[in-house]
């Protein structure tokens, strides 16, 4: 053998090609894959099993997952946390495993994370076919299940010689370190491929760092978004989940205190401002503040920073009423940056917000007074509704879902960070929480997927150890994904988890009595004599199913005892659960500012959804298309 070669596997080779992977910002150096998750079966566990146990933990760390989806949003919870300047790795068998992971790929593209998939494929020489759990297409041989991988991969490749890995490796780094391409990336790793030896040129193993750009905005388009926010009188800036991504916090601070334009937030970019800030006005849309919603449907400038304008923060084409409304949107991505008909500032979060302060400071601008005054005196107003929602003062009551999100507040600090994902908490939080730094408010709310919360949380605490993290979960999520609390216990992670009983699916119980559905298979119920679901509620309990995966529980009944509940919790040093029966018959929050487009039956026989029917007809008149 050549001694510019080495001989290894295929699956040896990637594993130590992958830990010679970094990218670099603003001078600061992070592994690109900073540890494999991994459920071996038959299609990975010669191969890219073999290889981590030859290559060792030193040089990739591993973790190992209970479930495939699951091992997804832990790495997607890792890499948000790192600001996507360093991802995780999964691997998992061709089959049932492989294509568990499609949800997970979902949801790390759609929220523009960066997460590398090396799934198992069948035999590239065909020579065991059909093979076990092989989808056998009668018109392609050559599509394995593999392929639904495709739609939700923003790179997708099946690396069937040994020699084309190469080729194939450099391009997924590069679209994983790519601020406006990441997403899933997906290798389909045939079983036969991953155990063949190939000389490898040894440049291949050496270390490679990926630059993570900052490129500034052009001349031409920052002179154009100066003019426009010169000319605004009414400006509002949408603070997206981009802004988190650049560390470009400091950035909009200093925007806004030069400017007094006032904030709103997706939410992905809920805490690019404390909650404190005067400029600060929470949430937008349909899950936003009163406050913002109002700002934004007399706004003359919308300026959308780091955000793509998902249909919850545009209320379903509805919010930005204003007849003359323009649109000026800063992002790292064209794709979002022309949305709405907008002048696009094609540029990365903190170089465009930095650039559009100094341009501005030469012209001395800020907003009218009347106008902070009015903004001030709504932040204020909503102030009010926040406080009457966390007010507990009865110690002996059962807790609302509101008054336990004021609870939790009460103890928290800074550094601790909240995830949620899906159900009637992500509303409540859009609107209530107050973020008290950037990293606080983990929302996984582009692709809402229920099961999120704990491992997402998992992965908060390996990218962060020592932080206080609490994964919130009603009792609708927790049971689509509990499997990972033993994760937890294996790695000795102190996750805190804040399991809501409110018996089935509450959100959607809420939105199906307003478009009609009247709440139908909505409640964990046991069958009434009619067949529906409607008799007494299930006699399930979640908090002896948590404790019995090895988590220490504690049950609260009472504002009191959720109160000394959850102070036990944050002085935690192993995974606990705090397990609390909401009252759903009094959820004491506020109600939705803002329209959502969910289309009732235009005929039906049944009177709430003729009603239903009546009340969403008022509502589609407003429907705007920025042109």
């Amino acid at each position: 053998m050549s001694q510019h070669t080495r001989r290894l596997t295929v699956a040896q080779a990637l594993v130590r090609f992958l830990a010679a992977q970094y990218t670099e910002r603003d001078g600061a150096r992070h592994r690109l894959i900073a540890a494999t998750w991994g459920i071996f079966g038959h299609g990975n566990v010669a191969g890219l099993g073999q290889a981590l146990l030859e290559t060792g933990a030193h040089a990739m760390p591993f973790h190992q997952g209970r479930n495939e989806q699951a091992m997804v949003h832990a790495a997607v919870g890792y890499a948000r946390q790192c600001d996507r300047l360093s991802a995780m790795a999964v691997t998992t068998s061709i089959g049932p495993g492989a294509t568990n992971l499609v949800t997970g790929a979902a949801l790390a593209t759609v929220n523009r994370l960066p997460v590398l998939l090396l799934p198992g494929d069948t035999f590239a020489t065909r020579t065991a076919d059909p093979l076990l759990q092989q989808l056998e297409h009668p018109v392609s041989p050559g599509i394995s299940v593999n392929d639904t991988l495709r739609p939700v991969s923003r790179f997708f490749d099946r690396v069937t010689r040994p020699e084309a890995l190469i080729a194939s490796a450099l391009q997924a780094m590069r679209v994983l370190a790519d601020p406006a391409e990441t997403g899933a990336v997906t290798l389909a790793l045939p079983q036969d491929v991953q155990a063949e030896a190939y000389d490898w040129p040894e440049e291949f193993f050496a270390d490679r760092v990926w630059t993570v750009r900052r490129p500034a905005p052009g001349p031409g388009e920052l002179a154009q978004a100066v003019q426009a926010v010169r000319a605004a009188e009414r400006p509002l800036l949408i603070a997206g989940g981009g802004i988190h991504h650049s560390r470009a916090e400091d950035a909009l601070k200093a925007l806004v205190d030069a400017t007094g334009i006032p904030v709103a937030s997706t939410q992905a970019g809920k805490g690019s401002l404390r909650h404190d800030h005067p400029a600060d006005l929470g949430g937008i849309g349909h899950t936003g503040t009163a406050v913002s919603d109002a700002l934004a449907r007399t706004a003359d400038l919308v300026i959308g920073v780091g955000t793509r304008y998902s249909d919850f923060t545009t209320a379903s084409g509805t919010l930005f009423a204003r007849p003359d409304v323009r649109f000026l949107n800063l992002n790292i991505t064209p794709f979002d940056a022309h949305k709405m008909a907008a002048r696009p500032l094609v540029a990365d979060a903190r170089a465009g917000l930095a650039a559009l302060t100094e341009a501005l400071a030469g012209h001395g601008h800020r907003v009218d007074p009347a106008y902070e005054a009015e903004y001030t005196e709504g932040k204020r107003r909503w102030e009010r509704v926040v406080e009457a929602a966390y007010r507990a003062d009865d110690d002996s009551a059962v807790p609302t879902q509101t008054q336990v999100l004021g609870l939790l507040d009460a103890v928290v600090g800074d550094e601790d960070v909240v995830v949620n994902a899906a159900g009637s908490l992500p509303g409540d939080l859009h609107k209530l929480w107050r973020a008290r730094s950037p990293r606080q408010y983990h929302l996984e709310y582009g692709y809402s997927c229920m099961g999120y919360e704990i491992p997402g949380g998992i992965g908060v605490l390996l990218a962060a150890p020592g932080t206080p993290v609490w994964s919130l979960a009603g009792d609708g999520t927790y049971l689509m994904m509990p499997t990972e609390i033993v994760t937890a216990v294996q790695e000795g992670l102190p996750l805190r988890l804040l399991l809501v009983q409110n018996h089935g699916y509450a959100s959607i119980g809420g939105l199906s009595a307003q478009v009609g559905g009247e709440r139908f298979a909505t409640d964990y119920r046991y069958r009434a004599a009619d067949g529906t679901f409607t008799g007494d509620p299930l006699p399930v309990d979640l908090a002896a199913n948590a404790a019995s995966l090895g988590m220490d529980v504690h049950r609260a009944r009472t504002v009191g005892e959720l109160r000394e509940a959850l102070r036990t919790a944050r002085a935690a040093e192993r995974p606990t659960c705090v397990y609390v029966e909401t009252d759903p018959d009094n959820p004491n929050a506020p109600g939705a500012e803002a329209w959502w487009d969910v289309p009732v039956a235009e005929v039906a026989a049944r009177e709430a959804a003729v009603r239903a029917r009546k009340t969403y007809e008022q509502h589609t008149p407003g429907i705007r298309r920025h042109l």
